[in-house]
C-alpha cells in the first residue's frame, strides 16, 4: 500500500513540476535553459539533503570498474526524453505530446520487467498484465485525448493530411517515453550498486545537469536569460520545479528496487494523470482551466483497474 501510494504521489507531483516548469519557460524563454535551471535546482537539492544525511558523495574506483557503462547514463536518458518531449509540443500539440510518451513509457515498462532487463527485478508477461496495461491505456485516452478528438471534427481537410505526416513524430514520442522507463531502470539499478536511493538520485541529476548545461551553450550561446524571473518578479515558486523533480527521481530509485520498473511507471503515470486533470480542473499555478468532465473520471476508474491489475499481478 505504501509503494503505491508513494508511487502515485510523484506521479502527481510530476504533473504540477510540468506546470511550474512550463511557467519558468515563459521567463527564460528557452526551454533548454528551464529544464538546465530544473535539473540544477534538484541537483542543488538532493545535495543539501545527502549532506545533511551524511551520506557520503564519493564512489568507489571498483563501481567503474565492475560495472556496466549503461550504469551512469540514466541522467542522460532524462534529458533527451525532456527535451524530445518540449520539442514535440508544437508539433503534436498537447494531447498526443502525453500519450505517445506514456505509451512508449507502459510498453518499455513491461518489457524491462518481463526480460529482467537491467538488472531489473523480473515480472513476467501474464494475461492479466497485458489486459491491465490495456485498461490504462483506455484510461488513458478517456482521460487525456478524448475532449481533443471530439475538437478536431471540424478541422479543414487540409489540416487533416497534414496530420498524416506527424506519424515520424509520433514515433519519435513514443521512443522518449521508452527512454523515461529506461531511465527509471538504470537509476534503480545504480540505486542497488551504490546502496543509497538517494546517491544514486544526486548522480542521476548531477550528469543531466552538466548534459543540460553543454546543450545551453553550445545552441542558446548564452545563459542571461537565467536572470528574467527575478528581474521579472517572477512568483517564488517558479523555482521548485526542480525539488520535485529531484523528489520523483528519489522515490522512483527506491520503489524500482521494491517493485519493478513496470509496476513504478504504471503508479507514476496514473498520479501524473490525476494530477494533470486537478491542475487543469482548478487552473493551478496560473494555469489554463478546465472543468473535469465526466468521462475523464470514467477513464480514471478505468485506468486504476488497470493499476490494480498490474500491481496485482
Amino acid at each position: 500500500m505504501l509503494a503505491a501510494l508513494l508511487g502515485i504521489g510523484i506521479g502527481v507531483s510530476l504533473a504540477v513540476q510540468t506546470a511550474i516548469n512550463s511557467r519558468l519557460r515563459k521567463f527564460v524563454v528557452s526551454p533548454f535553459l528551464a529544464s538546465m535551471v530544473s535539473f540544477l535546482v534538484a541537483a542543488v537539492f538532493l545535495a543539501i539533503t545527502m549532506i545533511i544525511s551524511g551520506s557520503p558523495f564519493g564512489i568507489s574506483i571498483s563501481v567503474f570498474s565492475s560495472q556496466p557503462i549503461w550504469i551512469w547514463f540514466g541522467g542522460i536518458c532524462g534529458v533527451i526524453g525532456l527535451t524530445t518531449n518540449i520539442l514535440l509540443f508544437p508539433k503534436l500539440g498537447s494531447m498526443e505530446t502525453s500519450v505517445m510518451p506514456i505509451i512508449g513509457m507502459l510498453v518499455m515498462g513491461m518489457l524491462i520487467d518481463n526480460f529482467s532487463w537491467f538488472n531489473s527485478i523480473e515480472h513476467p508477461f501474464g494475461m492479466n498484465r497485458i489486459f491491465g496495461v490495456f485498461l490504462v491505456l483506455l484510461g488513458v485516452f478517456l482521460a487525456v485525448g478524448v475532449q481533443e478528438v471530439i475538437s478536431r471534427r471540424h478541422t479543414s481537410a487540409t489540416a487533416k493530411e497534414n496530420k498524416a505526416n506527424l506519424w515520424p513524430w509520433r514515433f519519435v514520442g513514443i521512443g522518449a517515453g521508452m527512454l523515461m522507463s529506461i531511465q527509471v531502470a538504470i537509476n534503480g539499478q545504480l540505486g542497488v550498486v551504490l546502496n543509497s536511493p538517494l546517491q544514486a538520485a544526486f548522480v542521476s541529476f548531477f550528469i543531466g545537469s552538466v548534459t543540460l548545461i553543454i546543450v545551453v551553450g553550445l545552441k542558446e550561446r548564452s545563459y542571461t536569460n537565467i536572470k528574467e524571473p527575478i528581474k521579472q518578479s517572477a512568483p517564488w515558486w517558479v523555482w521548485v520545479g526542480g525539488f520535485l523533480g529531484g523528489a520523483y527521481i528519489l522515490i522512483n530509485v527506491y520503489l524500482v528496487g521494491k517493485i519493478g520498473t513496470g509496476q513504478t511507471v504504471v503508479l507514476a503515470l496514473f498520479g501524473q494523470i490525476v494530477g494533470s486533470l486537478l491542475v487543469q480542473q482548478f487552473g493551478l499555478l496560473k494555469s489554463i482551466k478546465n472543468r473535469i468532465v465526466p468521462i475523464q473520471i470514467l477513464g480514471l476508474i478505468i485506468m486504476l483497474g488497470g493499476v490494480c491489475l498490474i500491481k496485482l499481478f
